[in-house]
């Protein structure tokens, strides 16, 4: 199976602090893979380096085998990133919102047609964005990352605060887009929501991987129930 990335050897500085200490990871192409860990372990560092909006400071990462550092500009156009903090711009609606975001792509209506499509949202769509509670605004926000049909999508916490209705509905788009051949990296701190969601994950501590394998594999080597036990007993 091809590697959608490679990351060898990745280190990060912050003046002096280390962020990131020789992280090294593959994504395989179609899969869902998640970086988990406490607050400070390195996980956004990651997520943005490889959206080439941080620089590396030593290591290598290859997102399709083409070089972050080298071929950024390129890799723009294969990959969407949602931050966490990511926001909308409450005096558009939803749908003047995808219609601004696809303008960057394509002159397509398929585009935001594809974009009111994934949100969901009915008639809301043509409600200011200002309107919105948080687990729509942040179904939009899942829209506009996946309607451009990213071969990589990145994905900072998905679901943060949202209900189990609105987490259960991004799941299932997320898992729909895979389906259809997109790669996805997501960074969650919700154990069970990565359980549910991805092929493999990393544990990561203090910018370290400290575990990696199945969510099932990590639960058999660890005799845990589920992830998040396996996590506690990782960083003992």
């Amino acid at each position: 199976m091809e590697n959608a990335i490679e990351v060898k050897d990745l280190e990060k500085y912050y003046g002096t602090l280390k962020a990131i200490n020789g992280v090294s990871f593959n994504v395989n192409e179609g899969e869902i893979f998640g970086l988990i860990g406490p607050n400070g372990a390195g996980k956004t560092t990651i997520l943005r380096i490889i959206s080439t909006l941080l620089q590396i400071t030593s290591g290598s990462i290859k997102v399709f085998k083409h070089d972050v550092t080298k071929e950024a500009p390129y890799i723009r156009k294969l990959i969407s990133y949602l931050p966490e903090e990511a926001g909308a711009y409450k005096n558009l609606s939803g749908k003047g919102y995808l219609e601004f975001i696809a303008g960057f792509y394509s002159d397509n209506e398929e585009m935001v047609n594809k974009g009111v499509e994934i949100a969901q949202l009915g008639e809301r769509i043509t409600d200011k964005v200002s309107s919105y509670s948080k687990g729509m605004t942040r179904r939009l926000l899942v829209a506009r990352a996946l309607m451009v049909a990213p071969r990589l999508a990145i994905l900072d916490e998905p679901t943060v605060g949202l209900d189990v209705i609105n987490s259960q509905e991004i799941r299932r788009i997320i898992k729909d887009f895979v389906k259809k051949g997109t790669t996805v990296l997501l960074s969650s701190h919700n154990m069970l929501e990565v359980e549910f969601l991805c092929d493999r994950i990393a544990l990561l501590n203090e910018g370290v991987i400290i575990e990696r394998g199945t969510p099932q594999e990590l639960k058999e080597k660890y005799k845990a129930k589920n992830v998040e036990e396996v996590f506690i007993e990782a960083v003992k």
